[in-house]
């Protein structure tokens, strides 16, 4: 069974950063976008495989990330 989670990617001034909304504390950084997609997949599975030992349930995901195009006011 595969379970898409919607994952925020933050751009700082070193790194990147992600983290997953449905996953409390699911968070991790990396070099590179490219280095923390790998990391937040790898945060992700070790999340789920903690929450499963402990007899806790595998929360189904609930947020969407959407990209919103404006126009800024002049």
């Amino acid at each position: 069974m595969k379970i898409k989670y919607a994952v925020l990617f933050e751009q700082a001034e070193d790194n990147w950063a992600a983290y997953v909304p449905d996953l409390p504390g699911c968070m991790t950084t990396g070099k590179t976008l490219e280095q923390t997609e790998i990391n937040i997949r790898e945060a992700i599975e070790g999340h789920l495989r903690a929450l499963q030992e402990f007899g806790d349930p595998i929360p189904q995901p609930t947020s969407i990330a959407k990209e919103i195009e404006i126009s800024p006011a002049a």
